[in-house]
């Protein structure tokens, strides 16, 4: 069951942006394919690390262990696609140009909030091997806490680009604040509880 679920995920986190970049190649995306693809892969990067700390939870409510074993996947399918929001960035707002990248900088001080946020999980994807485990030990778990960094600051860089229209950040924020008070072991003990009763 475990494999059959990672092949699904690694197909669906693969095809998404292959639909993505379909679209665009057909112009389907409007007159500003590259802006739409670049909105689209910070939504998935944001998408799949919200993912990625919700497995914790699951597995403690559900019981089954195999939701732990998804979560490299995830952790690095998310990194994958924070670096193709980056690279889109790259690409399609400053033409690769070098020159413009201090102005961008100075004038929309969210990129540095998302970059920070892409710089936080590039330790993290690098670490998340057993080999790094082992030589790290106690150090890796405290390093890997930097995830909740990245996401306080990832909701901040996306707030900052709709603060204008903020429904669907509050839903992101939303589901952030829920995975962050599923830590607390109170919480998640009295929701055990109620998902074993129901079972």
């Amino acid at each position: 069951m475990l494999l059959a679920v990672r092949l699904a995920v690694f197909a669906a986190a693969l095809a998404v942006p292959g639909f993505w970049l379909y679209q665009a190649l057909g112009g389907l995306l409007g007159p500003d394919p590259g802006k739409v693809l670049l909105e689209r892969l910070g939504q998935g990067a944001l998408c799949l690390l919200l993912l990625t700390l919700a497995l914790s939870p699951l597995r403690r409510l559900s019981g089954w262990p195999g939701w732990l074993r998804l979560r490299r996947q995830l952790g690095l399918w998310c990194f994958a696609y924070a670096c193709l929001h980056l690279l889109a960035w790259l690409a399609f707002l400053l033409g690769f140009d070098p020159g413009a990248l201090g102005t961008e900088l100075a004038e929309r001080p969210y990129i540095l909030v998302g970059f920070a946020a892409w710089a936080l999980l590039l330790p993290l994807a690098l670490t998340s091997n057993r080999a790094s485990m082992r030589r790290l030990g106690a150090g890796w778990q405290r390093l890997h806490r930097l995830v909740y960094l990245a996401l306080v600051l990832a909701l901040l860089h996306f707030l900052w680009v709709v603060r204008s229209d903020l429904g669907e950040w509050l839903v992101y924020a939303a589901a952030a604040a829920l995975l962050l008070a599923l830590r607390w072991p109170w919480l998640l003990a009295r929701l055990s509880g109620v998902f074993r009763r129901a079972g």
